[in-house]
């Protein structure tokens, strides 16, 4: 693997450590930098089939096969480049991302990306790295991913804007961000789905303020939106 002196995208003014495989941001006085996941690290082991048994049946009214089918299409010509996922959650870009890819992965979740990295080890992915950070203040230097990608978690991020801004500096001129999100309008009327959802129209408007080009990919699958943000920096 890499190293993150290598690499050198660690921004200058941020201290990390690293257990057991895993980038930890340091406050001061040392101590680990703590965040408050959706699902308790205690719990992290039934996050999988959470999701298969639950989320996508129940909540999105969608398919997971489908999901992966559609994440498979979409990426599997993307290769030796390097990858950003905000809200990496249990790894399962091991399903749709080729293992010659520079892979970076961040998650409020310790115990999450506990099981992610076993998943990479698995399938063989020597080039990742995966850090406890928050998606609306990234650690790393400008300019240094050729893509982005958000599965199923836009709606859990605390400020959408921030996250947005925070893209839009750490991804290269050119770069796509693809992301699957629920939304409102597709949605069963009586279904609750955690977070704050925004319309597709409403993604649209806060992407392209920040000087994305926002395309709708023509995939259904129950409540959820597929789509791709095309970065553009010419001021």
């Amino acid at each position: 693997m890499n190293t993150i002196t290598d690499e050198k995208k660690i921004k200058e003014s941020i201290a990390i450590k690293k257990r057991k495989g895993i980038y930890l941001l340091a406050e001061s006085g040392n101590k680990t930098k703590k965040f408050k996941p959706w699902l308790g690290d205690l719990f992290c082991f039934l996050y999988d089939r959470i999701m298969e048994k639950s989320v996508f049946p129940d909540k999105f009214s969608g398919s997971i096969s489908r999901h992966y089918e559609i994440l498979n299409a979409e990426l599997k010509t993307i290769e030796n480049k390097k990858i950003l996922e905000l809200a990496c959650g249990s790894g399962d870009a091991v399903k749709f991302m080729s293992f010659n890819n520079d892979y970076t992965g961040i998650d409020i979740s310790r115990g999450l990306l506990n099981i992610a990295k076993k998943k990479f080890q698995r399938c063989g992915f020597s080039n990742s790295e995966l850090f406890v950070a928050d998606a609306c203040d990234l650690p790393f230097v400008d300019n240094c991913f050729d893509i982005g990608i958000c599965n199923l978690s836009l709606n859990f991020i605390k400020d959408i804007d921030s996250c947005i801004s925070e893209l839009r500096r750490v991804l290269k001129e050119d770069s796509v961000f693809l992301c699957s999100v629920p939304v409102p309008e597709k949605k069963k009327p009586k279904v609750k789905i955690n977070g704050v959802l925004f319309s597709a129209n409403e993604l649209r408007d806060k992407f392209q303020k920040q000087g994305f080009i926002f395309e709708e990919l023509p995939h259904e699958n129950g409540a959820l939106l597929y789509f791709r943000a095309i970065l553009t920096k010419n001021e």
